[in-house]
């Protein structure tokens, strides 16, 4: 839904990321490595209301080896003010200058491209009208009001009839910016709507496409550098399509976090853009060097692990070793990542691949493809072993 969406904005390259490689090593912990970490909330901190076990602590280790932390979210129905509160009540030193949100870089969107004082009809929560209404123009609910822009975040309360009045004002020519485009968000009762889905509601109607602020879109990670000032940011996230591709769009490493949306299996499958430089299971990744994936041919080897192509049969790989489970799924990663995207059955590959040289590369294994039974197969392996 994501590329669908955005309307979307030029990137422009920061930090020391080498487009097209991934699952890098760090042989001393990242918090030490980068300056800055801009970290994502729901998935990675918290689950709505529910804090992610240990993520505070980790999160405190972290700042006290001089890392700066920014709280970077996509959600934009909450204020700044009130994020900072639920992070203090988990025990986090943080006050609401290091809340970034996507309403923030919305209203910042529409600053740039209205006079000030101008009406913006506001779909969604206290935190869009807040941010709105901070960089000086003023929300409004109503078409009668004849808003100059439309801007959309998520709020759990979101009616029929501001979407219906949305759609009437994006007829008569407003301004379309979208907070984000994230299709769910991640609770602990699972995946629920988000507000890319409702988006989609408004785009069917009238036919028009937003710009989009969040992520993974550039304004929101450029708010977010500018804020603490970072030169060599880490990109902390569960998703995918939103922290890992915006991380790629922009030329910033990124780390993945199991601890969201995101599972192991969900790794095997994904194109370059999508690729992280990292992997852990939760925040406590930052804390920690992390093992270089190593490149012997077609064998991929991390920690115990060595994942290889089988050069006898079509699709398939051979797993050998054992060790702690991340290091394995690294070693696979890289294996499947190496041929392009993964075969979606026994012996069926999926289309091209990209081509690159090196262990956890976007590349090319010769004509090779790997087939979607043989690497659930062997990530079963691997965690069965663990």
């Amino acid at each position: 839904m994501t590329a669908d969406l955005a309307a979307g904005e030029g990137s422009t390259s920061m930090g020391g990321h080498e487009r097209g490689r991934v699952l890098s090593g760090c042989p001393e912990p990242l918090s030490q490595h980068y300056d800055a970490g801009l970290l994502d909330l729901d998935g990675v901190v918290y689950l709505g209301a529910t804090p992610i076990r240990g993520a505070a602590d980790a999160l405190a280790s972290a700042a006290r080896t001089g890392m700066r932390l920014a709280f970077v979210t996509n959600n934009a129905s909450r204020t700044p003010n009130a994020i900072a509160a639920q992070l203090c009540a988990m025990g986090l030193r943080v006050t609401a200058s290091d809340i970034v949100t996507s309403a923030q870089a919305a209203a910042h969107m529409l600053a740039d491209r209205l006079p000030a004082g101008a009406p913006v009809l506001v779909v969604g929560g206290m935190g869009l009208r807040l941010a709105v209404r901070e960089r000086g123009l003023r929300p409004v609910s109503v078409v009668a009001e004849r808003p100059l822009a439309v801007a959309q975040g998520y709020a759990p309360d979101i009616s029929y009839g501001i979407l219906a009045e949305a759609a009437l004002a994006i007829d008569a020519g407003a301004l379309y910016v979208a907070s984000n485009v994230d299709a769910t968000l991640p609770t602990p009762r699972g995946r629920q709507p988000g507000n890319g889905s409702l988006v989609q509601l408004v785009v069917t109607a009238t036919g028009k496409r937003p710009l989009v602020a969040g992520k993974p879109e550039p304004p929101l990670h450029a708010e977010s550098v500018e804020r603490v000032g970072a030169t060599r940011p880490l990109v902390v996230g569960d998703r995918l399509d939103t922290d890992i591709e915006g991380a790629f769009r922009v030329g910033a490493d990124s780390l993945l976090v199991l601890s969201g949306v995101t599972s192991a299996a969900d790794l095997l499958f994904v194109p370059s853009a999508h690729q992280p430089t990292y992997l852990a299971r939760d925040v406590s990744g930052l804390n920690v060097s992390h093992p270089e994936v190593k490149r012997s041919g077609q064998s991929f080897s991390c920690g115990g692990w060595t994942v290889s192509l089988a050069a006898d049969r079509a699709g398939s790989l051979e797993i050998t070793g054992s060790g702690a489970e991340m290091d394995g799924l690294r070693a696979l990663c890289a294996a499947t990542w190496s041929c392009g995207e993964v075969g979606r059955s026994s012996g069926e590959s999926s289309g091209s691949g990209e081509s690159s040289g090196s262990a956890g590369s976007a590349g090319s294994a010769g004509s090779r493809q790997v087939s979607r039974n043989a690497a659930e197969a062997a990530l079963e392996r691997i965690v069965s072993t663990t």
